[in-house]
């Protein structure tokens, strides 16, 4: 493996750090003039908002007040009216719901992208005290993530601080399940799902299986140049597959070509969906309904969870810390490979920064590299998906890991970011059996 090139090396590098850090100040600047906007975005809703208080009662003659502002305002801005009347509406909840959101934003601590995310999941909690200590909780994620990393931890945030359980909100919930049809340009159309986290998730992995599964045989047919002279290559897509499968599956009952039959055991029928569910102990035994997710990022109801724990073929127990949720030790009551589990365990996802790609899709990685002396154990090792775990082998990107499990990462030109690891609801100790 050749040797890494030293930082700032030539010219490249400095005009590289000029450009980053000029981005840096451009995304700050921007924030700052979105957190404007919103103040007076929010300053016009009040205006809708009075005027309409002196129309008739019916609501298109109450909202004609909003209307046109929303039209004034989309005039000027070239903006369409309907577009200004939604974020006028979601401006004023800002203001009004989320101020130390609009404050981050007007410091530049935070996007518009993590404002919004802030806003969509913390609108659930209608107590004022239990927003408030959600939003300071989440702008300090926010401050030093992803939007995408954000939005995964103010989920399980919500979870933790929600009045009412997962279970309630699913039963109400499920009954919008529906499956819908758009419309769309140049011949094509959306169909569109609404359904239970674990159903929805178990869909898309099967179709992305089987999808991989097929774009394995075309390549390997590429390659070895095992293809008819009439015979049309498949040149498409994971993307592509995917839905050409679905299509199969819903109007057919089955794919309707299978290349996988010789060299896939069962075919593509053979594929069956896997999704990594986390039980808290306490909500397998129905001592509470809380914390139960899919791959750590959607979060189901126990009573699914439950159902899913007694029919799966394994499972794993996590040891966690009682403090900071990390996972101290993992064991299976099935034998395999203790050190995967525990490192998959931990990371959920990859540990590249703002990644959310599952654990189960990754590779595990040597922080430091084997070759170099790297040792194989839990201190060393991290998910990385295949994207990621490629950019660090055959670029200049570090990953150094910490004792608590935090992957610090350092760019060619030295910025440094860190990814820290999930945290879980700890197991707690069954107490000690009564003495007679």
């Amino acid at each position: 493996m050749p040797d890494r090139p030293p930082v700032f090396d030539d010219r490249e590098d400095a005009v590289l750090t000029e450009v980053v850090g000029a981005l840096v100040e451009s995304e700050r600047a921007l924030a700052e003039l979105e957190g404007v906007r919103i103040v007076q975005f929010a300053a016009a809703m009040r205006v809708a908002l009075r005027r309409s208080e002196h129309r008739p009662r019916a609501i298109q003659e109450r909202e004609m007040a909003l209307r046109s502002i929303a039209a004034e305002i989309g005039v000027a801005l070239r903006w369409n009216d309907r577009t200004v009347q939604r974020r006028l509406g979601e401006a004023l909840q800002l203001v009004d719901d989320f101020p130390t959101t609009v404050q981050a934003l007007s410091d530049g601590r935070i996007s518009a992208r993590h404002a919004a995310v802030i806003r969509d999941v913390g609108t659930e909690l209608v107590d004022p005290t239990l927003r408030a200590a959600f939003e300071a909780r989440v702008v300090t994620r926010a401050a030093s993530d992803t939007a995408a990393g954000t939005r995964a931890f103010a989920r399980a945030l919500l979870e933790e601080l929600h009045p009412a359980s997962i279970t309630e909100r699913f039963e109400s919930a499920e009954q919008q399940r529906r499956v819908w049809m758009e419309d769309g340009v140049d011949g094509m159309a959306r169909l569109g799902v609404i359904d239970g986290a674990a159903k929805i998730r178990a869909m898309y992995d099967r179709l992305t299986q089987q999808a991989r599964a097929i774009r394995v045989v075309a390549r390997a047919e590429a390659e070895v140049g095992d293809i008819h002279p009439d015979a049309v290559q498949d040149r498409r897509t994971t993307d592509q597959t995917r839905a050409d499968l679905l299509c199969d599956l819903v109007l057919a009952g089955q794919p309707a070509v299978d290349p996988t039959a010789g060299t896939l055991p069962g075919g593509l029928g053979a594929i069956r969906a896997n999704v990594s569910v986390i039980v808290p102990a306490l909500t397998a035994a129905g001592a509470t309904d809380r914390d139960a997710s899919i791959d750590g990022l959607s979060p189901i109801d126990a009573d699914t969870a439950r159902r899913l724990l007694a029919g799966a073929p394994a499972w794993d127990r996590l040891v966690t810390h009682p403090v900071t949720g990390s996972v101290l030790a993992v064991d299976r009551y099935r034998p395999s490979p203790a050190l995967q589990r525990f490192v998959r365990a931990r990371d959920v996802h990859c540990r590249f920064p703002g990644c959310r790609q599952p654990a189960r899709r990754c590779d595990l990685d040597h922080n430091h590299d084997h070759a170099r002396g790297g040792p194989t154990a839990r201190c060393n090792l991290a998910c990385l998906c295949k994207r990621h775990h490629t950019l660090k082998t055959e670029t200049p990107w570090v990953a150094r890991q910490l004792p608590d499990g935090s992957i610090q990462w350092t760019s060619p030109l030295g910025r440094r970011a860190t990814d820290r690891p999930e945290r879980y609801v700890a197991f707690v100790p069954e107490p000690d059996p009564p003495s007679f």
